[in-house]
């Protein structure tokens, strides 16, 4: 029987990991010291636990991926026009933008995935929260078990 006690803890170990906007890996720190002293209490709280820190750590992981794909588009569409500003200060001042590169566009649709993937994150922790609230066991989808 889960208790209304080990819902709460759950439920709080998926909502601390919001404590990444506090104090940087927050979002890693808390989830695991609020695991580690409650995961003999309940095979239930156990089971969060590893819910909520395995999937901290899956973003970090599909975030490095995103931004290591990223970075490159982004340095080789910025300076690939390095002349895309043309400004003749002498007679007078014109500024000349020029086409953007296609791996502009590119970098900013990877961009506006990492900014999508994180909206996700934040609908799922919240819907982890209010899962373990009502006492059920939640995996978080596209998650790398980490932790077992």
């Amino acid at each position: 029987m889960i208790t209304s006690h080990q819902k709460n803890i759950a439920t709080f170990i998926h909502l601390s990991t919001f404590t990444r906007f506090i104090f940087p890996f927050g979002n890693f720190i808390a989830p695991i010291i609020l695991w580690s002293l409650n995961k003999e209490k309940s095979d239930y709280i156990d089971h969060h636990g590893k819910q909520a820190i395995n999937f901290q750590i899956s973003i970090l992981v599909y975030a490095l991926i995103i931004g290591l794909i990223t970075i490159p588009f982004f340095v080789f569409g910025l300076f690939s026009h390095f002349d895309f500003l043309n400004f003749n200060t002498f007679n007078n001042i014109t500024i000349n933008v020029t086409k953007p590169s296609p791996l502009l566009y590119i970098g900013g649709a990877l961009g506006g995935l990492a900014v999508l993937g994180f909206i996700l994150e934040m609908i799922l922790i919240l819907l982890a929260s209010l899962k373990a609230r009502d006492g059920i066991a939640y995996q978080y989808p596209l998650t790398i078990n980490f932790i077992k």
